[in-house]
């Protein structure tokens, strides 16, 4: 059967109850895997819908399935759930599917572009971990959503206009100063101090001397700043495998008067009005200053007040310029938006969702994914600086210590929103309280154990189907994880997931590795059984399957996966 089996079942269920109500049919593993290998809620979910109880609805569906072949010992558990085992004839019948090169590259796109914008880390410096992290992350979910039909646009804004430019051409100058044997006084108070300045001034010295000692070079070095410092964020891009499609600027959204005519497009819609904002609950606040000022109104979209457009000097908000952004966005016909954002960013959330809703009158969501903070652990104790940035490890740093791909493994580890710690010794240590090592171990072992059963049976080509009569209950184990591969691919996607997929390549792994375990004290738990060709065939068969999705899922988190460990 080529079906993946969770869209087979569903399909049957959808059936038993009416074709309309297919998107409300689930099918996922149950909490307990000794009720089941699926499970359904649809009881619960469709109940006050059809006017009927859980557990009726539930007794229904269950006494249909029961009479379909297909459907194991189904049973009903309270409040509604109706469980499931899959038969052994049917996961066999799945080889053929998972041998199939696009195994798991179900359609549920449909073509939907989507803008997924990450990163965007200001212009000012190198990047650091917690860019790593984000960086990671957006990269793994476009490289997923691509695979599951949709058009993915990778997208990084520069934010390079504002009061932290000024602040860099500042610190530049000081360093130019510097080189030149000219400096005075203290560094620029609230400056950039790290080291990486001191590359780019060398680089103004050697390209134009002295030339700017005298005069009013100041947007030059802004210029000069962001994209040197540009340039080599994209230089610890590539070096973590990550390329975006589009690089904005904000700059370039203000010159073009962007902001002004989406703040003009608003007024005309009603949401931007005039006016002085509350004072903020819990007393005084440095930000806040009893005057009329230009507001979007926010609050009428979910947001606890409304939020300011211009600043007291007559500049543009940030909140500002990115409504001209993210109104970019909608106007290139992008059907879904995501962002990755810093955590520290949260309470920017609710505003941002607002404007995008009031720019698309409600036909657009924006979805945003916060990504929490990199604690970076050496000798069990937390690294915090790095000579060249100054008060931060870079993510240069840390890729040139462990390299890309345990970076990039270690980064999905956890959500993207719980906090995740980075231990330089354990990625490096070959053990299983490595998780890079773990799953790599894995894919080198499985490619190890098909070229024993090439040397040992020379000539005979690996087939495609497995005897129903041979596997046996380990060999079970790792078909009912391959063969569930379709289901979390989609389900990664449709939550925006990405960690879900390292996720399963460890449990995969585990899987694996136990039953390579059994094979040390039992000769015939082994994939290669030299005396018994038929057994050998069934489980290369199997094991060449798992060679295959774990290079699959490899490729879709960006990791290249080691042949052979030494």
């Amino acid at each position: 059967m080529r079906t993946p089996l969770f869209l087979y079942y569903k399909k049957i269920i959808a059936d038993c109850l009416d074709s309309e109500y297919e998107d409300f049919v689930s099918v996922e593993p149950p909490k307990e895997t000794s009720f089941g290998d699926f499970s359904v809620n649809v009881a619960m979910v469709l109940s006050k819908k059809l006017g009927i109880s859980p557990m009726a609805l539930a007794e229904d569906i269950c006494a249909k399935l029961k009479e379909n072949p297909d459907f194991e010992r189904a049973e009903v558990k309270y409040p509604g759930f109706v469980n499931w085992f899959v038969p052994k004839r049917l996961l066999i019948g799945q080889i053929p599917a998972i041998s199939e090169a696009d195994f798991g590259k179900i359609n549920v796109g449909n073509g939907k572009a989507v803008n997924i914008e990450y990163v965007s880390a200001n212009p000012t410096g190198p990047l650091h971990a917690g860019h790593v992290r984000g960086a990671v992350s957006g990269d793994v979910l476009a490289r997923l959503l691509n695979f599951v039909g949709y058009r993915v646009t990778k997208e990084f804004y520069i934010n390079d206009a504002g009061k932290q430019v000024e602040i860099l051409a500042e610190s530049l100058y000081y360093r130019y100063l510097e080189q030149l044997g000219k400096a005075e006084g203290a560094f620029p108070e609230g400056g950039y101090p790290g080291e990486y300045l001191i590359d780019t001034a060398k680089k103004l010295v050697a390209d134009y001397g002295d030339k700017f000692l005298n005069g009013e070079f100041r947007e030059f070095f802004k210029n000069f700043a962001v994209a040197d410092m540009t340039a080599g964020i994209k230089e610890d891009l590539i070096l973590l495998g990550v390329e975006h499609d589009i690089f904005s600027s904000e700059k370039e959204l203000i010159k073009k008067k962007a902001v002004d005519r989406v703040i003009e497009l608003l007024k005309d819609k009603g949401f931007v009005y005039e006016g002085i904002l509350p004072r903020p609950k819990g007393g005084d606040s440095e930000d806040w200053e009893e005057r009329e000022q230009l507001l979007f109104r926010s609050s009428a979209f979910g947001d606890d007040v409304d939020r300011p457009l211009r600043k007291s000097d007559g500049s543009w908000t940030y909140f500002a310029s990115d409504i001209a952004y993210h109104a970019d966005k909608i106007d290139r016909g992008f059907d879904e938006l995501v962002d990755f954002w810093g955590a520290d960013h949260g309470g920017y959330v609710k505003r941002m969702q607002a404007a995008v809703s009031a720019l698309s009158d409600g036909k657009k969501k924006l979805e945003v994914k916060l990504v929490q903070l990199v604690k970076l652990l050496e000798d069990n104790r937390e690294v915090k600086m790095s000579k060249r940035a100054g008060t931060f490890v870079t993510a240069r740093d840390i890729i040139d210590k462990v390299g890309k791909d345990a970076v990039r493994f270690i980064m999905l580890t956890r959500r993207d929103d719980a906090p995740l710690d980075f231990d330089f010794r354990k990625v490096v240590d070959q053990s299983r309280d490595n998780p890079v090592f773990y799953v790599q171990y894995a894919y080198a072992r499985s490619n190890s154990v098909l070229k024993l059963f090439h040397r040992t049976f020379p000539g005979r080509l690996i087939p495609d189907e497995v005897n129903p009569e041979l596997p046996d209950e380990n060999d079970l184990q790792l078909i009912k994880i391959m063969a569930d591969w379709p289901r979390r691919i989609v389900s990664a996607a449709l939550k925006r997931e990405p960690h879900r997929i390292a996720f399963y390549l460890t449990e995969l792994a585990a899987v694996f590795h136990s039953f390579w375990n059994l094979g040390k004290n039992d000769s015939l738990m082994r994939f290669v059984i030299p005396e018994d060709f038929e057994k050998t065939c069934a489980r290369i068969t199997i094991l060449k399957a798992m060679h295959d999705i774990m290079k699959s899922a490899f490729n879709i988190i960006g990791v290249t996966p080691v042949e052979e460990l030494r």
